[in-house]
This record gives C-alpha cells, structure tokens and sequence, in this order.
C-alpha cells in the first residue's frame, strides 16, 4: 500500500508523464503507482497547483492504457451500474465513504486548500462520477481501500500486472 509522502519525482518520470499526458504534468508530489514496467501509472498532484488553482484530485491516473480503459468503461455506462449497486448496499456505502476518507488523509500531508475542503474526487463518497479517478486511488493505495475503483479495475481490459507501456520502463524484466 502506497502513502505520502512519496520519494522525490525523478526527472525521467516527469518526462514520461509529459509523453503520456501530452504536456507538462502540474504539480507532482510523487510517483503514486506504476506499471509493472517502472512507469508512471498515477500521479500523486499538490492539493493546490503552482498557479494557485485548487486541485481535488491528488491521486491522477496518467497511464494511456489504463485511461482508455476507464473511459471505455464510462462509455458503457458502467458508472450508473455502479451508482445502482452503492444505493442498493449499505456495506459498499459505507467502505466508499471510508475511501474518500483515506483519499482526502492521504492529500492533507500536502497542504490544507480551504477551498476544496472535504471534497476528495470520483464523486466520492455519494456517487460514482469518474472511474478514472477512483481507480486511480485504488491502484495508489491498494486493494481494499476504493471498492468502487477496485471493482472498475477489476471490469477493466487493462490490467497493472501487465505492461503494454509504449516505450518500457526501467524496471521491466526485473523482480521487484
């Protein structure tokens, strides 16, 4: 399970995450998951950008395959499938709301942004609204924590324990 604070963003990763975003990423604080490979799969963004702008969501999945499979996923209205299943479950409620919790813990070790108080990402804790976000806590803080993004994982055709990454990382082939 990963927590802040994360060890110091490598120059390297910053550029892989310019090749995966398109641009600059803004306001990294860490490396909050990779792919098996060594690359960037979610970044871990300061509550509050370099340009002051308040940022809700800390952990940002920036991984192409993982991102296209979210959004395939939202396309096949799998988000109102959720949202019915969190109406419907009291325990899924409840582990829900203690992921946004976790979520909103984990952003506090960077700074308290009065404007984005309480307010984690995903539509956390009421609602499913953005599966790339919720998995990307989940892929960040590790099985179990966000039920609603291990479930997306889990429907996802992307999987983490495979590398489809378009130039490898540093690590592929090693054993961690």
């Amino acid at each position: 399970m990963t927590t802040p604070p994360f060890p110091p963003v490598a120059d390297a990763d910053l550029d892989v995450l310019r090749e995966q975003l398109g641009r600059p990423a803004r306001g990294v604080v860490g490396i909050a998951a990779r792919c098996v490979c060594g690359n960037p799969t979610v970044v871990a963004t300061a509550p509050r950008l370099p340009d002051g702008t308040p940022f809700p969501t800390f952990y940002y999945l920036t991984h192409p395959a993982a991102t296209a499979a979210m959004s395939a996923l939202e396309a096949d209205h799998v988000m109102r499938e959720l949202n019915e299943e969190l109406a419907e479950d009291e325990d899924l409620r409840v582990r829900y709301r203690a992921a946004h919790e976790a979520y909103l813990r984990d952003r506090a070790h960077f700074g308290d942004v009065p404007e984005i108080e309480g307010i984690s990402a995903g539509g956390m804790p009421t609602r499913v609204k953005c599966l790339h976000a919720v998995a990307g806590h989940a892929l960040a803080a590790g099985p179990g924590v966000n039920p609603i993004g291990d479930r997306a994982l889990e429907l996802a055709s992307w999987s983490p324990e495979r590398c489809v990454c378009a130039t490898p990382g540093p690590n592929l082939g090693r054993v961690a």
